[in-house]
């Protein structure tokens, strides 16, 4: 073991680096999402939603549509549109084991996001599916979420990354996902990586 190394093992060693949260921060959880947190959210075209299995095992998986894809149902319960993908379904497979999901949902181009975390069920129809259409298709499933803590996250780690800045972005940094598949897969053909992974023929499938 690195001689340096000093784990926190318990909440005072925690404390003690951290310090404690502001009044404003410690109470800023809601059970129910505001009117600015609706209108924040129906403005988001893109989350993240983790999930655990019984063991313990955990997954986080991006959904995104057009800005105000997440349904809102009510003040305490929206829900998150499934569209094709590679049908693996490891978040919705966690849900069927142990229920609890964290989500975090942003705006391009805003530091601050919006966290919704609660207890969620797998819909394969509801009244509120069409109203989730796009382009004339209805999602496959949808993630119904219970809301029981919903608050807004400061902007930091977006301000420290430049995450939103344009200039900063190199794409071209890691192999493209064809290359990437490749080097994971000596037997791919990468004509056929390239045909199925470039992005414009993945937007033809997209719903």
């Amino acid at each position: 073991m690195d001689p340096m190394s000093r784990e926190v093992t318990s909440v005072d060693e925690l404390r003690a680096i951290v310090g404690h949260p502001n009044a404003a921060v410690a109470n800023k959880v809601r059970d129910h999402l505001s009117p600015i947190e609706q209108q924040w959210l129906s403005h988001s075209p893109l989350g993240f939603v983790a999930t655990m299995d019984a063991s313990g095992n955990v997954d986080v998986s991006p959904k995104g549509d057009p800005p105000g894809f997440v349904q809102i149902i009510d003040e305490r319960t929206i829900a998150i549109p499934e569209r094709p993908g590679n049908k693996r379904v490891d978040g919705y497979l966690n849900v069927l084991e142990r229920p609890r999901v964290g989500t975090l949902f942003l705006i391009p181009g805003r530091g601050d996001t919006l966290r919704i975390n609660g207890s969620a069920r797998i819909m394969a129809d509801a009244d509120y599916f069409d109203a989730m259409s796009v382009q004339g298709k209805r999602p496959i499933l949808a993630l119904e979420i219970a809301i029981e803590e919903v608050f807004f996250h400061c902007a930091k780690a977006f301000l420290r990354s430049d995450a939103w800045k344009p200039e900063r972005w190199d794409p071209t940094a890691v192999p493209s996902v064809a290359q990437l598949v490749k080097m994971m897969d000596a037997e791919a053909d990468m004509a056929e990586l390239r045909k199925h992974l470039d992005e414009e023929n993945m937007r033809k499938i997209l719903y």
